[in-house]
């Protein structure tokens, strides 16, 4: 099978990426010289960079992960089943790039002095991305960038499949718990939906050693 070529790039990402630039440029004079970049599991900032970084780092962030999805599928040793699920990979990919900007933009008007509550908005747009690839996870083929990489799920196409099959309904609940969690207070929220995507996540990791190990003793 043929391999697959890089993503089309759109030129509408791009320059929405880029406006963000633009965007900097005009409120870099009413920031603060010390921008809040970090929160910790009550809500509260405890982490800071400077206006200068703020205005640059995400949308640089953005535009060089947005690029670098666009030609991972090239450098993947199994390229070829890209082709089997690139709507899927196409869709994460421009969800990453709205999360970025979501990010920057929730942070800047946190920054400006709106009275953003950003724990709730960070765990809600978590929330919404383990949804997603929750969703599609059954549809996601053997590959080395995108999905639960694990020792055997890379060794064994089928341990790959099944052990994606069974968690894309485990990472749904788990978004769904991220979601929710924003009616409830600060550190109880952290550590409930911490916990659910831990707990999913060694879930899938331990079934993807036993399955393979049955797979390799029949």
């Amino acid at each position: 099978m043929d391999k697959i070529k890089r993503l089309p790039v759109s030129w509408f990402v791009i320059a929405l990426i880029l406006s963000l630039y633009i965007l900097g440029y005009f409120l870099y004079p009413h920031l603060p010289e010390q921008v809040p970049s970090h929160w910790n599991m009550a809500g509260e900032v405890d982490g800071y960079s400077s206006r200068t970084f703020h205005v640059l780092f995400f949308p640089s962030m953005t535009l060089f992960l947005y690029i670098f999805m666009s030609f991972a599928p090239i450098l993947d040793p199994k390229s070829e089943n890209y082709k089997k699920f690139q709507s899927v990979y196409e869709g994460f990919r421009y969800f990453m790039v709205g999360f970025l900007m979501l990010l920057y933009m929730a942070t800047t008007l946190y920054a400006l002095g709106y009275p953003l509550s950003m724990g709730k908005i960070v765990r809600f747009a978590i929330g919404l991305l383990l949804v997603f690839i929750g969703n599609y996870f059954g549809k996601i083929r053997h590959n080395y960038t995108f999905g639960i990489k694990t020792p055997w799920t890379l060794a064994s196409e089928e341990v790959w499949n099944k052990t994606h099959r069974i968690s894309g309904p485990l990472w749904v609940v788990s978004g769904l718990i991220w979601m929710l969690s924003i009616f409830i207070t600060e550190k109880l929220a952290f550590a409930i939906a911490m916990g659910s995507i831990i707990v999913v996540s060694i879930y899938g990791f331990a079934y993807s050693y036993i399955l393979f190990q049955k797979l390799k003793n029949q």
